[in-house]
């Protein structure tokens, strides 16, 4: 039996009629760039977000971007973040010439850990202090960070909060949806999201009518009204079809969500009656509401020759994230080192994804334990 990582074919069958329609109406329109249908999902994601303004953009890269730029970031800024996470995170920040500032995460949910944020700041010289400006808290694998002592602490230092909430749209933190807890929220839409286009797409989340309006200007190059710029932005519109296709989807989402929770109890009562959780740790839910963008066991012993196994026994996996950010190589130059942030290293060592997406029928559930439980046996 093969066993996808990812089966984007099982879900395009429920939907594709509806693409196929829309598609042909904005052929028809020739109208690709902005417009209705990105208004239109813009006010949707709203709704879902439970945020006032959202802004679309060209991916969840260029999200973070632009919130970045609208906070002002610029060169020699420091902005603290996690070392695992997309390179994108980080990435953004140094594509201002913005200093990123590493912090340690929580072993069990791997989002950021508000006790090491205290503790870098603690650490960190009064010279460095004048020129921190943000944090950027990443909700991984579809599950918030601890958000109420992130804020409280960022907020003694009156520094803004850009959420990272990429792999979790739909994740909920004491009652407040992820995108809706910070100064803004930056999404993603490439087509491996639980919430995913055709292509690349993202969306900027804020309750600010000051960001929402900048945010607008920045992603059309700065220029209000059009040719008249006093600021400098980017191209980073959202075009109408992977709006179209992006608006489609969220009407499925909720139960597509349902799908992967049920999915990962389907995991957990079987890995319980085999007895491998001795071997292996199971994703903690640890906030209100995880929408598992991914389902990620941790494997303290032989984690790279289980990954072997799977393959050989055609299930799909993936290592988030083989190598911490501090570890990069573009990132040397700011001085981390091997041992800096070992519960990252730790996490990049020994976790491992499995397939969790909606449409996974329970004998590929069922294959996927037994091969494990047969990789121990």
């Amino acid at each position: 039996m093969k066993v996808p990582l990812l089966d984007l074919k099982r879900q395009y069958q429920e939907i594709k009629d509806e693409c196929l329609r829309v598609t042909e109406a904005i052929y028809d329109s020739q109208q690709f760039i902005l417009g209705p249908y990105v208004e239109a999902l813009e006010r949707d994601i709203n709704d879902y977000c439970e945020t006032e303004f959202a802004v679309g953009v060209s991916s969840g890269s260029d999200a973070l971007l632009i919130a970045l730029m609208a906070a002002d970031i610029k060169a020699g800024d420091r902005v603290l973040t996690t070392p695992y996470t997309f390179f994108a995170t980080a990435g953004s920040i140094r594509r201002l010439g913005a200093i990123p500032v590493f912090v340690d995460i929580e072993p069990d949910t791997y989002n950021m850990d508000p006790a090491f944020l205290e503790a870098v700041l603690g650490k960190m010289g009064a010279e460095a202090k004048k020129t921190l400006k943000a944090v950027i808290p990443v909700h991984l694998y579809g599950q918030c960070a601890e958000m109420d002592p992130i804020l409280e602490i960022s907020g003694a230092h009156r520094l803004m909060v850009v959420e990272d909430a990429a792999q979790a749209i739909g994740s909920v933190y004491k009652g407040r949806r992820a995108g809706a807890i910070g100064d803004m929220g930056c999404f993603s839409f490439f087509p491996t999201k639980n919430l995913g286009g055709f292509g690349d797409g993202g969306m900027v989340t804020t309750n600010s009518t000051d960001f929402y309006e900048k945010l607008k200007i920045l992603r059309v190059h700065g220029g209000a009204p059009k040719y008249y710029h006093q600021m400098i932005g980017g191209n980073f519109r959202l075009d109408a079809l992977q709006a179209a296709i992006v608006s489609i989807k969220l009407g499925y989402l909720d139960q597509w969500t349902r799908g992967r929770q049920e999915n990962a109890k389907k995991y957990r009562a079987l890995f319980s009656a085999s007895g491998l959780e001795q071997m292996i740790s199971l994703p903690v839910e640890k906030q209100d509401r995880h929408i598992y963008n991914q389902f990620v066991i941790r494997v303290p012993e032989k984690r790279d020759a289980l990954r072997s196994w799977l393959n050989d026994c055609g299930i799909g996996n993936e290592i988030y994230y083989p190598v911490p950010l501090h570890l990069q190589t573009c990132f040397a130059d700011l001085g981390y080192a091997a041992g800096d942030f070992p519960v990252s290293e730790k996490a990049a060592a020994e976790t491992l994804a499995l397939p969790i997406f909606a449409e996974l029928k329970d004998e590929e559930i069922e294959y996927v334990v037994d091969r494990i439980k047969v990789f121990y046996s």
